[in-house]
């Protein structure tokens, strides 16, 4: 047990000095320094601050135990967002830092108007608290749990066990948004990334070594004979993830977390120019095309010991996989690696709703002309607060019949399917209207709660987002054409058109490569 503190500790403190020596000379005080990292970061910081935002102990835990129970076919969460960074790197990030952008609501008053700006940062706001943060939480702690067992060693039961550990996790989270900023954040995330990718990595190569025989690949080949169907990439209808999703609502929401989504597309707000920004979102599509051995491949792993006698609880499948082939002198290095991942998503959540906050609702409602150091302050103190509500959720998170990860995106989409079609409508539509707009987001986030949690109309949720962003649309064209308004965006046009960035010279071709790469993925899986 000695090594499994050592382990624990020493790699936590490595992040955390490395974090604190990168921060020494840095000015906190402003909004710029504080919210956009004094738009100082580069193409690998953004990128590793990207992967390790978006992977978190949701995607080791729910994304292993939907491949362990329902196959390969759940990859298309992943690969896909390869082809969502291609278009975000081309056709949105371009227009976004041409605007000089620190928040998506931002975007939706120079294009709109004030009042969906405060809508938006509102809703935002509550997804971040009742669905990501808790789930992100309450995932880490029975990870972290289950490697340490806390609840014997101190002798209490499971449940305290694990909302104590809620609460030291949250708070250490906690302490890195509210202190450091977006910059501790993406210099923490980096760190944590590489020990991920070590660490992730790890869990699979010693079991497929030891399935093996000593031969890694006889070990795919084993698990590969062992349950075929398991490794057909193609979801049946009637599967936990239809191939068909792939052309309705999926897309659409890879589209949205990737291009326009705060949490994730802020650290692109804070690359030091367009080139370095479109790089960052190129190597984050990279990483997701390899981040399946880490997330998909241990639950297909996990069949192969485990059968079905887990079926009832998938979640728990990841855990137990580490205790079975981990030797016991590297628990401490992977609690270490999955703390990291808890810690990255809830600081990089929690800065992002902290920056929304101060500047969408405070700074626009409240206090125009507030000082940039006032701002930084409130900005602290909100994360405090959005942190304290998040903490007080996640116990309330139990298992979900399909696992965490589905339960995730399903809750998901009552906040971002109405904001991407509004987005996206913004972003490439003069057609649509504030008051379009307006209608299109009420009805949207009205259509997904009645057809998902009242009348449980029997269609994939996935379709649901493809049938609701074509509704929206309809809608925001129809209302918008009834009540046509005399104001024009000259402003936002002007922006757009004044404001020069220098596009990546090689986006085109490393675009391609991406996408390429994709689609053979599945020819190959298929």
């Amino acid at each position: 047990m000695l090594y499994t503190y050592l382990g624990f500790f020493g790699f936590t403190l490595l992040v955390i000095f490395y974090t604190s020596y990168k921060l020494r000379k840095d000015n906190l005080d402003t909004s710029n320094g504080y919210f956009l990292a004094g738009k100082s970061l580069t193409a690998p910081i953004i990128a590793g601050s990207m992967i390790l935002t978006n992977i978190s102990t949701e995607h080791l835990i729910g994304m292993n135990g939907s491949s362990y129970k329902n196959g390969i076919i759940v990859i298309a969460w992943e690969v896909t967002s390869a082809i969502a960074l291609v278009i975000a790197a081309i056709f949105i990030i371009p227009r976004f830092m041409k605007m000089r952008l620190t928040t998506i609501p931002e975007f939706l008053e120079k294009r709109f108007d004030s009042q969906i700006r405060s809508i938006v940062a509102f809703l935002l706001m509550s997804s971040f608290v009742v669905t990501l943060l808790p789930i992100v939480l309450y995932s880490g702690a029975i990870n972290i749990e289950s490697i340490f067992d806390f609840a014997t060693v101190f002798s209490i039961s499971k449940e305290q066990s694990l909302v104590y550990t809620v609460l030291v996790i949250g708070i250490i989270g906690s302490a890195y948004a509210i202190f450091g900023g977006l910059k501790a954040v993406a210099f923490s995330d980096t760190l944590n990334g590489v020990g991920l990718m070590l660490g992730g990595l790890l869990v699979p190569a010693i079991a497929l070594y030891q399935i093996g025989d000593g031969n890694v690949f006889d070990g795919v080949s084993t698990i590969y004979n062992f349950a075929p169907k398991k490794f057909d990439i193609i979801g049946s209808e009637d599967s936990v993830l239809p191939f068909s999703t792939l052309f309705t609502g999926l897309m659409i929401n890879q589209i949205y977390f990737w291009g326009m989504n705060q949490t994730i597309i802020q650290r692109a707000f804070g690359a030091k120019n367009l080139v370095e920004a479109q790089k960052g979102l190129i190597y984050t599509g990279i990483f997701k095309l390899l981040m399946p051995l880490i997330i998909v491949l241990p639950g297909l792993i996990g069949y192969y010991y485990f059968q079905e006698q887990h079926y009832d609880k998938p979640d728990l499948i990841y855990p137990l996989l580490v205790k079975k082939v981990l030797p016991t002198y590297l628990y401490g290095l992977f609690a270490a690696v999955i703390l990291g991942a808890v810690l990255s998503t809830f600081n990089s959540v929690l800065n992002s709703a902290s920056t929304i906050f101060c500047m969408d609702i405070y700074k626009k409602s409240f206090n125009q002309n507030v000082s940039d150091k006032k701002l930084v302050y409130y900005g602290k103190i909100s994360s405090v607060v959005l942190a304290v509500l998040s903490i007080s959720v996640a116990p309330l998170v139990a298992y979900a019949p399909s696992g965490l990860y589905f339960l995730l995106q399903e809750l998901n989409g009552i906040f971002f399917i109405p904001i991407s079609s509004i987005l996206v409508a913004g972003l490439f539509f003069k057609q649509v209207n504030a008051v379009g707009a307006k209608a299109g987001l009420f009805f949207g986030f009205l259509f997904y709660i009645l057809t998902s949690f009242v009348f449980k109309i029997d269609i994939h949720f996935v379709h649901l987002w493809g049938i609701e962003f074509v509704l929206n649309f309809i809608i925001m064209f129809v209302v918008s054409k009834m009540y046509a308004t005399s104001k024009s965006n000259t402003e936002y046009e002007e922006n757009l058109a004044n404001n020069y960035e220098k596009s990546w010279s090689g986006i085109n071709i490393a675009g391609s490569i991406l996408v390429f790469l994709t689609i053979l993925i599945y020819i190959l899986l298929s």
